[in-house]
């Protein structure tokens, strides 16, 4: 049970993804889709942080007395995949903007029928 309480962190990565992905797949609202996309991607990041964690581990800079150092690496790796994910979310908001404009609905199934209708 105690093992359990220490790997909180997974367990709250695995509840964000899993909510996550049931909003990209249950909704059919494009806001919605890319809501969910935020949280399934804010889930990652939080694994990838947890991964890097070192116990004892201090900032990676040369000092007496000190063995155990933590990688950098992978808090700069996420810190440029939070950039890159605030970017992808705005150009999904702005194709949602056009496509409102365009067919009128942000619902996918209402969008799919105007495309049918069309053929």
């Amino acid at each position: 049970m105690m093992m359990m309480i220490g790997l909180y962190n997974y367990w709250v990565v695995m509840v964000l993804m899993m909510i996550g992905l049931y909003i990209v797949i249950a909704h059919g609202n494009l806001i919605k889709k890319i809501v969910g996309l935020n949280i399934f991607q804010t889930s990652v990041f939080i694994f990838y942080i947890s991964l890097a964690k070192v116990e004892g581990g201090t900032a990676p800079i040369l000092a007496e007395g000190i063995n155990l150092y933590s990688n950098p690496l992978p808090h700069v790796l996420i810190l440029t995949a939070i950039v890159v994910g605030i970017s992808t979310t705005a150009l999904g908001l702005a194709l949602v903007v056009r496509i409102k404009e365009a067919y009128g609905t942000m619902e996918e199934e209402d969008i799919q029928k105007k495309d049918n209708q069309e053929c």
